[in-house]
């Protein structure tokens, strides 16, 4: 996306804030109301705390003529190269430097995110603070000898929308293909409830979806209709022979990490959204703010539990070693299971509780929030939720999750100990 494009769409997003203030599903204050500062307040994150380092000299960044700093920083941060992903849809700053033979590949961790596109001026960077929600920074790929990470509001552009709650957050978009080079961009945000075929249009998939139909692997823009690859839906084992891969670190753009992406992507927003009702609420004092707080605490726990989640069609198989390593991180109970174990037949997650429970957004939001997300946790954990829509988390489901956050996830109340139904 243009510059000139995104701050129409920003000055869109402002007027939709105006005109339509009461939402409820979203946040509606400033990002920089006096309890939240977003763009003012001290920063406790990943970067910011990188760039200490760098200015300090315990820590260096190496660059490399061809990727720039991406293989440096990816280690620094500690953000597995086996996340990769890869975008062709023209969706970034950089967009005219991307296409169907140059895809813009995405890789993360927990809590960071990092964009670089071949021959591109700057990594573009995404962290969860603890407080302040996703920060964009940019790095510029020119070999500098005290290289620094910059805070990048104009990505805001089109990370600031409804579709990331009404804060500044990520979205997975799928877009569908353009008949001309006249016809404007159409697509929308998806999320781990959004049915596979509409998943993934304008993006590289390897590995096999379980026999599900998807968007992926056609081309989005019209100078690239020419470049379809035969049959689309076959699985792909990697992007080898596809096109140029030099200066990729990997083959992929496993469609694990893909479903992984789109599930942190949404959560991060969600854990920000409440973060910040709940800092609003306790600066007000409203019975309005404190009512939006629990609103939020509903949205986040069915999120968080994966009430909402599309069913997979059959076995979904990556194609790089992700789901390996994914798997290998964060605590495990006494029985050796972990929110990380994979199902992969029938659903993403064989426990279905997010591991985003254990990030520091989480452990950092005010106790209204906390306490408004734990106790809407167990009165569905503990099955005395009779809605319809919980019916697809069998005891066996919350027994297991709450075995699990009883033996890993510290803080826990004392309710978790109680009796499930």
């Amino acid at each position: 996306m243009s510059v000139r494009l995104a701050a129409a769409v920003f000055a869109l997003i402002l007027t939709a804030v105006v005109v339509h203030g009461q939402r409820r599903d979203v946040f509606i204050a400033s990002r920089n109301h006096a309890a939240i500062r977003y763009t003012s307040a001290p920063t406790s994150d990943a970067v910011a705390e990188l760039n200490t380092r760098l200015r300090a000299g315990t820590a260096t960044l190496q660059f490399d003529p061809q990727s720039g700093y991406l293989s440096s920083l990816l280690k620094v941060l500690n953000v597995p190269v086996d996340s990769q992903t890869l975008v062709f849809s023209q969706s970034s700053l950089q967009g005219p430097r991307i296409n169907l033979h140059n895809p813009r590949a995405v890789y993360f961790n927990d809590t960071v995110s990092v964009g670089w596109v071949r021959g591109g001026d700057l990594l573009e960077v995404a962290v969860q603070d603890r407080e302040q929600g996703a920060l964009f920074y940019s790095l510029p790929q020119k070999k500098a000898e005290q290289p620094q990470l910059a805070r990048d509001e104009q990505c805001l552009a089109c990370h600031l929308s409804w579709e990331t709650l009404g804060v500044p957050g990520l979205t997975i978009q799928s877009m569908y293909p353009l008949k001309d080079d006249k016809s404007y961009a159409n697509g929308f945000t998806t999320v781990h409830g959004s049915p596979l075929e509409q998943r993934w249009g304008g993006w590289w998939v390897t590995g096999d979806t379980g026999g599900a139909r998807h968007m992926g692997n056609v081309p989005v823009m019209p100078v690239d209709k020419k470049l379809a690859i035969a049959n689309p839906l076959k699985p792909l084992p990697t992007i080898d022979g596809l096109f140029d891969t030099s200066g990729y670190p990997s083959l992929h753009s496993d469609v694990v990490a893909l479903l992984v992406l789109e599930h942190q992507a949404h959560m991060t927003n969600l854990l920000t959204r409440i973060g910040w009702e709940a800092r609003v609420a306790a600066a007000e004092r409203t019975a309005d703010a404190a009512a939006r707080v629990k609103e939020a605490a509903v949205d986040v726990v069915d999120y968080l539990l994966f009430v909402d989640e599309a069913d997979f069609t059959g076995l979904v198989k990556g194609s790089s070693r992700f789901t390996e390593t994914f798997a290998t991180r964060g605590p495990k109970d006494t029985q050796g299971r972990s929110l990380r174990d994979f199902n992969l037949r029938t659903r993403l997650f064989k426990h279905p509780c997010s591991y985003m429970i254990y990030t520091p957004a989480f452990d950092a939001l005010l106790p209204a929030a906390k306490d408004a997300i734990y106790e809407r946790m167990w009165s569905v954990l503990s099955g005395r939720q009779a809605a319809p829509k919980y019916k697809r988390l069998s005891r066996a489901d919350r027994l297991a999750v709450t075995q699990i956050l009883r033996d890993t996830k510290p803080g826990l109340p004392a309710s978790f100990n109680g009796v499930i139904q």
